[in-house]
């Protein structure tokens, strides 16, 4: 049976290396001239580490900014990360569960929660008449509604979680270095 994977040569880096390679250095990044001004602020080591508050404040600002915007949703969760001294790619990749394959769940969930809490009129149909614009903002209320309850609700469990997790983790590794003694 072959294998469908191609095999290296010897000489040919291995697709880490080359990742790595294509990631810009803390160097570069000091270089670049956009980020100069805050570099000093971008760079500071706890943003980057796996440390238990940094990741679980990251965890919270990426599920919050995932919900609250559209669009550009890394940067504000980067910026949001500087300031609350949270673990950038934590955040940074958090606000991805809303992407483009899932907006269309999120929103119809976010309506279904919006219309739950305000009682809204049904959205209007196309064929009665209403224009794009009517149609669209006839939906508009009741999905912000539900978005910024899943962007506060969601930012906290996930706060939560993450803190709690990090405990049991600590718990159940304590637990097995305490059974490991004589």
């Amino acid at each position: 049976m072959k294998s469908r994977h191609k095999k290296r040569t010897p000489g040919e880096p291995h697709w880490t290396d080359r990742l790595k390679a294509s990631v810009p250095t803390r160097e570069d990044l000091v270089a670049n001239r956009w980020l100069r001004p805050v570099a000093h602020r971008v760079l500071e080591p706890q943003l980057w580490r796996l440390q238990h508050e940094a990741v679980a404040r990251g965890v919270a600002i990426g599920i919050f900014w995932a919900f609250a915007l559209p669009f550009a949703q890394v940067v504000a969760a980067v910026a949001s990360s500087v300031w609350w001294r949270a673990n950038i790619p934590v955040a940074a990749g958090i606000t991805f569960i809303t992407n483009p394959f899932t907006v269309g769940f999120w929103l119809w969930l976010a309506y279904q929660v919006g219309d739950l809490l305000l009682d809204a009129p049904p959205p209007l149909r196309m064929s009665e008449g209403a224009g794009f614009v009517a149609w669209v903002t006839s939906f508009g209320g009741p999905a912000i509604l539900g978005m910024g309850i899943f962007a506060v609700v969601g930012s906290i469990t996930g706060y939560l979680l993450v803190k709690m997790g990090w405990r049991v983790r600590v718990w159940f590794k304590r637990r097995h270095r305490q059974a490991a003694r004589p």
